[in-house]
Order: structure tokens, then sequence, then C-alpha cells
């Protein structure tokens, strides 16, 4: 019999409290019922992202936050920044250019993070907003949204920030720093099915949104805050989904928000020393607790070990993208895990590796995990 294990940085695994509630019978959305429940969902995402302001819930993936975190705060023509560092950060120029904007491109080496002088340099008075990721999904490279945010916030411009892979793994201080807006998907950190996404936002970005004439329809964030105001949306809601929100949300509140980074934060260490010892390499030069990027050995083929470790063991993790096919790997470190499964992530690198004839010392990174776990 084939077990499955999901190590992909999206979807993650679904805890049993979210899987049970999402097979229970089906209620109208338009009732009493939907309102407590959102509502509680709402408080919950506020808290995750550590925000006082508005947090609207899409039935979308997270690329329809981004969108309209775009949409939003622009008018055509309007310039912007956004960070090339990889398949993520490329996306927000890919949309910002989508609407007519004029799109400054800050492109990076992958592997690398922008440096906040960088944003600084290109920023004046006629950038509207400023769009970076927390986490590179693609690289696993972690930004320091932080120093970012202390460079815009002396601006008019807007930060936006994609914590679609981040959140709940590399710290997010929504309101202390300064952040905006930050989005986020439902299938990473949040621990359900893909199909939510979200937008924690500011009375600075509302400012913008109000002067804003970029077509927006569906994502037209006004529509969804004054749905919001009364726990309910503009257009049908993902019920099941957020039924099985509230029960993750609920398991983050009971772990505690802090133990949930610093977990994520062990196991990502965990992990980047068991690959260590077996004299692989590190893609990332800034390494998020997410997902960590892992450089094939010389002569071995990525896609190759991603598939063996799918079809013969029931392991998934994720390869490379564009440039990175095939020369690279990535195992998440987010959501629904703890020690055993990052044991068992890093074993099953060392069984797919001798599969394909890679000489190390058998043992030798699920060892250097284990003694940092017990650490």
């Amino acid at each position: 019999m084939k077990k499955e294990y999901l190590y992909s940085p999206g979807p993650t695994t679904v805890p049993p409290e979210a899987l049970s509630v999402m097979g229970a019978p089906m209620f109208h959305h338009r009732t009493a019922r939907f309102r407590s429940l959102f509502g509680e969902v709402i408080e919950g995402l506020k808290d995750v992202f550590q925000t006082a302001n508005d947090v609207l819930v899409f039935a979308a993936s997270g690329t329809g936050a981004m969108e309209g975190s775009v949409a939003n705060v622009c008018s055509p023509g309007d310039r912007v920044i956004t960070v090339n560092g990889g398949k993520f950060g490329e996306r927000w120029g890919q949309i910002g250019r989508a609407y007519g904007l004029d799109v400054d491109e800050i492109m990076l080496e992958w592997g690398t993070g922008v440096d906040p002088a960088q944003i600084d340099k290109r920023l004046n008075k006629k950038v509207k907003a400023v769009y970076i990721q927390l986490c590179e999904t693609s690289t696993g490279v972690a930004t320091d949204v932080e120093a970012v945010a202390r460079v815009v916030g002396k601006t008019d411009a807007v930060l936006v920030v994609d914590a679609i892979s981040g959140l709940l793994c590399d710290e997010m201080l929504t309101d202390t720093w300064g952040v905006d807006i930050a989005v986020a998907g439902s299938q990473k950190g949040l621990m359900i099915p893909p199909g939510l996404a979200c937008a924690a936002v500011s009375e600075k970005a509302w400012g913008l949104v109000e002067k804003a004439t970029l077509p927006r329809y569906y994502f037209d964030f006004k529509k969804h805050r004054k749905s919001v105001a009364k726990n309910d949306t503009p257009y049908t809601p993902g019920v099941s989904l957020v039924r099985a929100l509230r029960e993750t949300l609920a398991l983050v509140k009971a772990e505690g928000r802090d133990t949930m980074l610093a977990n994520a934060a062990t196991y990502a260490r965990a992990i980047r020393a068991g690959m260590q010892a077996l004299g692989l390499e590190l893609f990332s030069r800034a390494p998020s607790n997410a997902v960590t990027a892992v450089r094939m050995p010389e002569g071995a083929d990525g896609d190759e070990f991603v598939k063996t470790l799918r079809d013969r063991l029931g392991v998934t993790f994720a390869g490379g993208q564009e440039a990175l096919k095939g020369k690279i790997f990535r195992i998440a470190s987010m959501g629904y895990l703890n020690q055993f499964d990052v044991l068992t992530a890093v074993a099953a690198v060392e069984h797919a590796l001798r599969a394909m004839g890679v000489s190390f010392a058998p043992g030798a990174a699920v060892k250097a995990a284990q003694e940092l776990l017990v650490e």
C-alpha cells in the first residue's frame, strides 16, 4: 500500500479537523449561521496577519488577491515598483503590465533577496505602489519586509506584500511594520485546500482605493469591505473552505502564532542541516522558513529525482521552475507538520538520491536533522 507524504510549498497537508467539516452537509450562505462563521474567520485572520485593519476574503487562488491589490490602488499609467527574484515576483510585473501600468521592475539574480536601498533609490513622487514577496516560493528566498517598509513608509506609495507562502512561517507584522496590503492564499500555512485568498488592507491603501480608476468587478475591494462590515461577502463564498479555515485558525490559536513561527524556523533549519550533511548546496542566500530550495548534485537530474520520490515513495516535493528546472528541488516546512514529518522528508531525500546512484554516508542527513531537532 502506498502512503502519500506532501511536502510541496502548496498545497500542503490538511489537518483532520478541517477535512471533517468539509464533508458536512451544505448550508446556505445568506444566513445568520454563515455570518457568524465568517465573522470568526475574519477575526482569526486579523490575528494571523497581526492587523486591526479590514481583511477581505475572496473565492479565488492567491493570485486573485494579487490582481485585486493592483487593480484597486492604481490608475492607468501609474508607476509601480516590482521585485523580480523568481516566478512570483515576476507575476507582480506581469499583472501590472496587463493593467497598463508603468512597471519599474528590479531584476535580481534568482536565489538572492532585494536590498531595500535598491527600492529606496527608485522611489519618487510618481511611484504609486511597491510590490514584493515575503517569501519567493520558487527560490526559497525571504525578504526583509520590515526594512523595505521603513523605506516605503517615508513616501506616499503603498507597500503590497505577497505573503502567500510565507504567512505563519516567516514573521509578518502587518500593522507594526506599516505594510499597506498583505495577501495570502489558503493552501499553504493556513492549511486548507486551494480556493480562498485574502487581503489585509490599511487605511493608507484605502485612500488610494478611493481614487484609483483601473477597472475591477469581482475583486472590487470597496464592495468586499462593505460586506465584511456585516460579516458577509458580496458574491458566493467558498462555504466549505470557510468552514475548514475556521478549524485551522482555531488550531493556530491553540498552538500559538509565535509557536507556529518558531516551529517552522526549527523545521527549516533541520531540513537545511540534513541537506548540507549530504554535501548538497542550499540555493537561497536568504533562506525562508517556509520552503528550502536545494541544488541537485552535479550530474543528477532534478526532474528525475522529484519523479522518483513521488512515483516510488509517495513523497511529493517541488522541482525547479524556468531556468531552475531540473537543477533544484524544494521542500516545504509550512502548515500541518511535526518533527517526524521533517525526518521523513530528509530520509526520503537520502533514499531517492541513493536510488539515482549518488554516493554519501547513509543516514548522514537524518542524523544531522535529528540532532538539531533534539537540541
